[in-house]
């Protein structure tokens, strides 16, 4: 992919998971994964997705994958998030700063915070395990 937006992933859009492939229609390319700089909280959102913030005390380092995305296809992949979902700039741990997925604080009202997981993956890993499904799809 010669041209393209840096999009940095942390739920469902992620690799294997539900939502990636509005990712990979919309023409993206993996890059990497990463993590955040540890100014972010996440929360579960009724264990569908989560929902990640930005906040000024008390955040961790969320990982997370990178993306490059054609511009036409940001707007596809964006217009397919779920409500209360949007892309505003995410800080790396390398210094890095790229456009994110983010969720509005309000969505994540009355919902479970999963910060302490470290990521959607651990999260959905320790549903599973919590259900007794094995090699879950969440995970």
């Amino acid at each position: 992919m010669a041209e393209g937006i840096k999009l940095a992933v942390n739920g469902t859009l992620m690799r294997g998971l539900e939502l990636n492939p509005n990712l990979l229609n919309a023409g993206a390319e993996f890059l990497y994964e990463a993590a955040t700089t540890p100014d972010y909280r996440l929360w579960s959102i009724n264990d569908v997705h989560p929902a990640m913030v930005r906040v000024s005390d008390g955040g961790i380092a969320v990982v997370l994958e990178v993306w490059q995305v054609p511009p036409d296809g940001l707007v596809q992949v964006l217009l397919q998030e779920p409500p209360g979902l949007s892309i505003g700039k995410v800080t790396l741990a390398t210094g890095e700063t790229v456009l994110g997925v983010l969720g509005e604080p309000i969505l994540c009202e009355g919902q479970r915070e999963i910060s302490a997981y470290g990521g959607w993956r651990s999260y959905c890993g320790t549903l599973a395990e919590s259900r007794g499904i094995r090699n879950a799809n969440l995970a």
